[in-house]
């Protein structure tokens, strides 16, 4: 096995971090949440969720990693063994099969991403009807030269390892992300008619307060915007170095990466109104109602270039720790080289994704079964190992290294039943209402 590498220092880790964290989900379902769910009161549940449940969960992930100075499989699987507690191979593999299962189909969006890209530097969003566009080609075979480009671009970066691939690729592509939104952002609120957008957003329908559905998918936006898997933030708290602070870090994904989100909501809805299109259209605003905008909007040739690349910038990073996480479980076990392992994984990812490539029912169904079970129950399985079996108190002391405001005695119940508990309505209220996040 391969010597583990190490994050070259806090800004390194918090911008690969964002990069996990900052994804499709931020862009395509926030900004349909915050318009659905009662504009600005949204962000109300949105913040104590994200803030409590987020920051807890993501100094858990990261605590973990640092301390076991591996990723959930190998980490999961010594708790066991010092628990003298049989099956944590298995347990432990559980976390890294979420992550390994959302590597698969959302390969296959960043493939969209990248057609719809291509078709930005083509001009193509003027002269074509968008919905047959995107309908003629995913779910077909033309999907699967675009899957198999997604793969090889997050492969050549993931090849690299943590300092000279991961971490380098972030320091890049992140801060050109949000110089891109702030770019569109001021495109899209100049907009005639973009004032509708912005009242939508920022006054408040309190009424939804009172509704416990804006509650329930405030938690499950919280949840999966920062990537609690129990597998992907394991595996980049592992390359942690001891004397960087945990708690600060995890606040700060948390801040960035709301900011990304509010930034994709007062770029989208504005530019909906201005343009009289629907505003239901939930993960449809990317692939049709966005293009669409692009098509009417005056230099959109431009915009709609800046815009799908934000969106890849945001997809692949994303991309990226999932292909890392099973990479790192597959070093633990088998000692090869990290582009073997690189090799291997992506390979069987790309195959087992491919007829997902042909049918869109294969592929919902697929996202669905990760994203509502199996990744809800990763994290539900990390949180118990970690603030259940190996111990609250031995987790909140494990966080506290390298930390400048060490985390209070408060965290061991939050960690241990406020979160894990929140954990398990995310993934009852998932199966209830057929995925909240």
């Amino acid at each position: 096995m391969e010597q583990r590498e190490n994050f070259s220092g806090k800004l390194g880790f918090v911008l690969a971090c964002l990069g996990s964290a900052i994804g499709l989900g931020n862009i395509w379902m926030f900004p349909w949440r915050l318009a659905e769910f009662g504009g600005a009161a949204f962000l109300i549940p949105y913040f104590i969720c994200i803030y409590t449940l987020g920051v807890t969960g993501l100094m858990g992930e990261f605590g973990f990693g640092r301390s076991k100075r591996a990723g959930a499989l190998k980490g999961i699987q010594e708790v066991f063994k010092e628990k003298n507690l049989p099956f944590g191979r298995i347990v432990g593999l559980i976390p890294t099969l979420a992550v390994a299962g959302t590597l698969i189909f959302y390969t296959i969006v960043v493939g969209w991403v990248l057609r719809y890209l291509f078709a930005s530097f083509q001009g193509a969003f003027n002269t074509v009807d968008i919905p047959s566009y995107f309908n003629n080609f995913a779910g077909t075979t033309q999907s699967i030269g675009w899957h198999f480009l997604a793969i090889i671009f997050t492969v050549s970066v993931v090849a690299f390892g943590v300092s000279k691939g991961i971490e380098r690729i972030n320091k890049i592509i992140m801060p050109a992300l949000f110089v891109i939104f702030v770019i569109l952002l001021f495109r899209s609120l100049t907009l005639d008619g973009a004032v509708l957008g912005l009242k939508y957003l920022l006054i408040p329908d309190w009424s939804y307060l009172l509704k416990p559905i804006t509650w329930i998918m405030a938690l499950g936006q919280a949840f999966f915007t920062v990537s609690l898997n129990g597998a992907g933030m394991v595996v980049y708290g592992s390359y942690l170095k001891k004397d960087i602070d945990i708690k600060s870090s995890a606040i700060h994904v948390a801040i960035y990466d709301t900011l990304a989100a509010l930034l994709a909501a007062f770029i989208i809805i504005p530019a909906v109104f201005a343009f009289g299109l629907d505003l239901n259209a939930g993960p449809s605003l990317l692939f049709i109602t966005m293009p669409h905008i692009f098509g009417e909007m005056p230099f959109g040739y431009l915009f709609s270039i800046m815009f799908f690349v934000s969106i890849m910038f945001a997809a692949i990073s994303s991309a990226i720790n999932m292909l890392e996480a099973p990479v790192e479980a597959f070093l633990s076990q088998i000692n090869t080289t990290r582009l073997r392992a690189v090799i291997i994984i992506a390979s069987i990812a790309f195959i087992i994704g491919i007829p997902l490539d042909l049918s869109m029912d294969r592929f919902g169904a697929w996202a669905d079964f990760i994203t509502i079970y199996l990744a809800p129950l990763g994290s539900l399985i990390t949180a118990i190992v970690f603030f259940w079996l190996y111990g609250a108190n031995r987790a909140r002391n494990d966080i506290n290294i390298g930390g400048l405001s060490p985390v209070g005695s408060w965290f061991e119940p939050v960690a241990k039943y406020f979160y894990t508990f929140s954990v398990i309505l995310v993934l009852v209220l998932g199966i209830i209402y057929n995925g909240i996040g």
